[in-house]
């Protein structure tokens, strides 16, 4: 009888399943309910959506604020970026400002987020990198949950992976090892297409020379881009890329082939505000209602999952939306105006970031092969190769500040572990480098600016606010000036011009260092992860948030650190067993 109603609804719906919906008016929200509701399309929320789908038994609703990012020229050639082949590339960011950043002497910093169908990483870099076994052994240490250990999750990092040749299938043996990786997962992984330029043949001169220090390693996504005995270690970068094309979380999970299942309906250019309890009997909230609205303004709607809503708005969205509507600080939401139904204090709290510091080396043209852009675009065209088909670098340095630095006299290692990496600094061009810290102490927060949802959050990114930080930040200049010494570097760098900080005096090096650092846009955290029953933190191990029933989170938001990575990776990893964690609940 059951499945006889939900028939008869679906016909009278026209086929509501199945098929994706450009406004909100197009769903006909009387005659529909879903099993569950994946509020955010992006990265987490795509991975969600098709998973769960998988399953026939259940219907799925996926709402996304922004377009559609299918077909979309400048998303899909990985070197033309956001600005080209795009209508109206504004409509695929959310464009958040932070606050005036103390550490940054006052300058505030842009955090650009993707919005439409695959989320950032529909407009990211592209960047394809794990992080280290320890920043996961950590993730179940801080959850108590053994499953999100780097052994535990290896068929997970599989699962979501297609490794492929580099565009145009050129021979990549040595620069990457074909046993740490998946086969016949979803997003395409691979190499630069064009191999090796005369900055890659120099950095390998160089880790010939002085291989004692800095070492070419086979595969920096094994878990260990940073060896036991080895504090620097240099290793090929691999993009998110296929066949000479961007393989975004829309394209790898949510194809045509899943947009035509007749159990996912797909709702885009639809903003969630709040969610809200539903009527139970269970002392427990019970939060499985979401409020949504038509990204161009209209009347706010209300959906409720009959078994689960998962929220994956990412790390703004998610903590933002959980704001609104009364789950957090109690005494700052009240403060505003906006009822507390849970008091969770850490929500929008420990958000991290990894900040960068501008170097700059003196140097002289390197050899390179200049190919311009209409014929590049002729190659993309024709067959999917050329310069087109690539993004800014070929390699990665990673760097742990040894032990024996003066710097862990006075702070403690802030790393998870002997396999996570400080520092990272991509490799292309000397002249205007940048050096990532991965592992800051530095800790920043989300606040609601009014009790108004469609208003962007007050964004604290806390940037340099920690003293370690900054003292990290010259150790690693210090090994950079290594590096970028000896004979391997004859007819290129000329010279430093810094900022060096045993030229400068401190005041002056930190000046130049505040006044000129960026991020690298991998802001986490503001949902942390903590083990059941521990008051800190706001999901469990099952990424269940605490002290309610029927509410999961699925984003970068859970991450309760910064890993030694580009975040996209690690957000597959963590959906795709979020996806096994939510199946086994409802048919074991």
């Amino acid at each position: 009888m059951i499945l006889g109603l939900f028939t008869t609804i679906i016909a009278i719906a026209g086929s509501t399943h199945g098929k994706v919906f450009q406004h909100l008016s197009e769903l006909p929200v009387d005659l529909m309910t879903f099993d569950f509701i994946v509020s955010g399309g992006g990265t987490g929320g795509s991975v969600i959506a098709s998973r769960l789908s998988e399953n026939k038994a259940f219907n799925v609703l996926l709402i996304e604020a922004g377009p559609d990012t299918a077909d979309q020229l400048g998303l899909s050639i990985p070197g033309w970026g956001l600005g080209k082949g795009t209508e109206n590339p504004s409509q695929f960011i959310w464009n958040y400002e932070s606050v005036p950043q103390e550490g940054w002497n006052g300058r505030k910093a842009g955090i650009p987020r993707g919005r439409g169908l695959g989320g950032s990483s529909a407009v990211n870099g592209m960047v394809y990198t794990r992080g280290s076994k320890d920043d996961y052994d950590n993730w179940a240490r801080v959850t108590g949950d053994p499953g999100w250990s780097w052994n535990a999750l290896r068929p997970y990092i599989r699962r979501s992976e297609r490794w492929t040749p580099p565009a145009g299938g050129r021979n990549a043996t040595g620069e990457y090892d074909p046993a740490v990786h998946g086969y016949m997962g979803r997003v395409e992984t691979s190499l630069p297409w064009d191999g090796h330029l005369e900055h890659d043949i120099r950095t390998i001169r160089n880790a010939e020379i002085q291989k004692a220090e800095f070492p070419l390693v086979l595969d920096g996504n094994a878990g260990r881009s940073i060896g036991v005995k080895c504090w620097y270690q240099l290793a090929w970068m691999q993009s998110t890329i296929g066949n000479g094309t961007r393989s975004s979380a829309a394209t790898a999970y949510l194809g045509d082939p899943v947009r035509k299942r007749g159990n996912l309906a797909i709702l885009l250019n639809t903003q969630v505000l709040r969610v809200h309890p539903v009527v139970s009997s269970v002392r427990r909230l019970d939060i499985r209602t979401v409020e949504v609205i038509s990204s161009d303004g209209g009347t706010a709607v209300k959906f409720t999952a009959k078994k689960e809503l998962v929220l994956s708005g990412g790390v703004i969205g998610t903590p933002h939306i959980l704001l609104n509507s009364g789950i957090g600080n109690r005494t700052e939401l009240e403060s505003l105006g906006v009822a507390s139904i849970l008091d969770l204090p850490d929500i929008g709290k420990g958000i991290t970031e990894h900040v960068a510091a501008n170097l700059v080396w003196d140097t002289v043209p390197l050899n390179t092969t200049t190919i311009d852009q209409d014929l590049a675009y002729a190659m993309w065209q024709q067959n999917r190769t050329g310069p087109l088909t690539a993004t800014f670098t070929h390699q990665i340095l990673w760097s742990r500040i040894p032990s024996s630095s003066t710097l862990f006299k006075e702070w403690k290692d802030p790393s998870t572990g002997t396999t996570s990496p400080h520092l990272e600094l991509p490799l292309d061009a000397a002249q205007n480098a940048y050096l990532a810290l991965l592992t800051p102490y530095s800790r920043g927060s989300l606040r609601l600016a009014s009790s108004n949802p469609l208003l962007p959050p007050l964004i604290d990114l806390g940037l340099l606010t920690h003293p370690f930080d900054m003292a990290a930040i010259k150790e690693g200049v210090r090994i950079m000036k290594r590096f970028y010494s000896g004979p391997a570097w004859e007819g290129y760098i000329t010279g430093f011009r810094g900022p060096d900080p045993d030229v400068l005096s401190n005041e002056e090096f930190e000046k130049r260092i505040r006044d000129n650092a960026i991020t690298f846009y991998h802001p986490v955290g503001g949902s942390a992860m903590s083990k059941r029953g521990e008051k800190r933190g706001v999901v469990d191990g099952e990424l269940k948030v605490k002290g309610v029933r029927g509410l999961r989170i699925v984003d970068a938001s859970v991450f309760p650190y910064v890993l030694t990575a580009h975040t996209q990776a690690p957000v597959y990893i963590l959906a795709e067993r979020a996806a096994d964690l939510i199946l086994t609940s409802w048919v074991g």
